[in-house]
């Protein structure tokens, strides 16, 4: 991640970052995700941790519109080794026009193959801070859950859904960039109604209750996800 002029505007502090985002929690979120960077070993549910265990940090914050992702993509004959590399954008505007946060592959069980090793979310801000002297980039990300344990008979897509907690709210968290695989493009899953025009494309990822997972978005998406 390299920082831009426009993105040295952005806020230089946790407590500013969260209130520019509208995320409240975004305190707790980080503290729980220095906690497990920490004690990876540490296998409690998070409300199952006093917060008089969770690290404390309120310090500075760099933020970042994109960071580029390198990946490794057998399908891609033109790439040395297979190696890829692409920008994920978290931007609340992209080339002078509405906001862009896209949706990306998360490694959250290197274990398994394609989707089963894979989570869906979308990045709302890229920050990175220092803590005890080591650097953390992270990103901050709405999460979906996949629907159903195989993908859909009709499209062979896998399914998604926004994950959201016991209160209805969007499930969050603050995750580190090495954990993301690359940047993942989503279909909403359409009803037989007519969209409204006053419906933009830059309104798809907040308006719809269910995402196929693109695997036709290219080559190495579907080698990769599929």
């Amino acid at each position: 991640m390299t920082r831009k002029p426009l993105e040295r505007k952005r806020a230089k502090n946790l407590p500013a970052l969260a209130e520019e985002v509208k995320e409240p929690c975004l305190l707790k979120y980080t503290c729980q995700f220095l906690h497990g960077q920490i004690h990876p070993d540490d296998a409690r549910p998070h409300c199952d941790i006093p917060l008089t265990e969770y690290p404390h940090y309120e310090g500075k914050v760099s933020v970042f519109h994109s960071a580029a992702a390198t990946f490794y993509a057998p399908s891609d004959s033109s790439g040395i080794g297979g190696m890829r590399r692409e920008h994920i954008r978290a931007t609340p505007s992209w080339r002078n026009g509405p906001p862009r946060y896209d949706c990306i592959f998360v490694n959250t069980a290197s274990d398994l193959e394609g989707m089963r090793g894979l989570d869906i979310a979308r990045v709302r801000c890229f920050f990175s801070f220092a803590f005890r002297g080591i650097l953390y980039p992270c990103a901050l990300v709405h999460w979906f859950e996949r629907i159903g344990n195989d993908p859909d008979e009709g499209t062979g897509m896998w399914r998604v859904e926004p994950q959201v907690d016991d209160h209805g709210s969007r499930y969050t968290s603050v995750i580190h960039v090495d954990t993301i695989l690359c940047a993942a493009h989503l279909i909403p899953v359409y009803s037989h109604d007519f969209i409204p025009r006053e419906i933009k494309f830059y309104h798809s990822y907040d308006l719809f209750h269910a995402y196929y997972v693109n695997k036709f978005a290219d080559h190495h998406a579907f080698t990769i996800a599929y």
